[in-house]
Formats: C-alpha cells, sequence, structure tokens
C-alpha cells in the first residue's frame, strides 16, 4: 500500500480537510472517514487529534514523513501536520486500516 500515492488520489478525486484546526472540529462532529497526521506534528495536535478520533470512532494514522513531506504529498506550498479524509474518491487509502 502506498499511503502517498493513496493520500494524492483521495486529494485528487475526493473530499480532504486540510489543517489541524478544521480537522479538529470536524473529529469534534464525528465526522470524516480516516485523520492523517504527520509524525512531527506538535505533541498538543497529536493528542486532540487521537482523542477526538477515539471518541468518534474514526480511525487515526500516522504518517511516517514530516508535515512538510505531507504538505507536498498534498501538492501544497505549505506544510500539512493534519488532514481529514471525507470522501476518499477512486482513493484506496481506506484500506490501510483494514
Amino acid at each position: 500500500m502506498d499511503i502517498d500515492r493513496g493520500i494524492r488520489v483521495a486529494i485528487d478525486t475526493g473530499d480532504v480537510t486540510l489543517g489541524s484546526e478544521k480537522s479538529i472540529q470536524s473529529l469534534k462532529l464525528g465526522s470524516g472517514k480516516l485523520v492523517v497526521v504527520a509524525a512531527n506534528s506538535p505533541k498538543e495536535i497529536i493528542e486532540d487529534v487521537k482523542y477526538y478520533s477515539k471518541l468518534s470512532e474514526i480511525p487515526m494514522y500516522v504518517y511516517e514523513g514530516t508535515s512538510m513531506d505531507l504538505g507536498s504529498v498534498c501538492g501544497k506550498p505549505f506544510t500539512v501536520a493534519t488532514l481529514l479524509i471525507n470522501d476518499p474518491g477512486d482513493s484506496t487509502i481506506l484500506d490501510v486500516m483494514e
């Protein structure tokens, strides 16, 4: 399973929320199918995401790269610490949780 490609396809063909604040807000509302957090995200963000993903029963995946790597996988010229996949589109990204 190529996680980078899965994320990229989800961004191109599905519905993805980028950014920690928006992702955590969505988790609080219980929306989303998978939350991805960069390994080097600030500790508070990782803890918040872990807490709210557990509450809303949305799986959490820790991305092995940095937020800079995650940003470039997303095709963005900035860092992405957290992203929430609302709809994977043509991506097989949700298979990572099985």
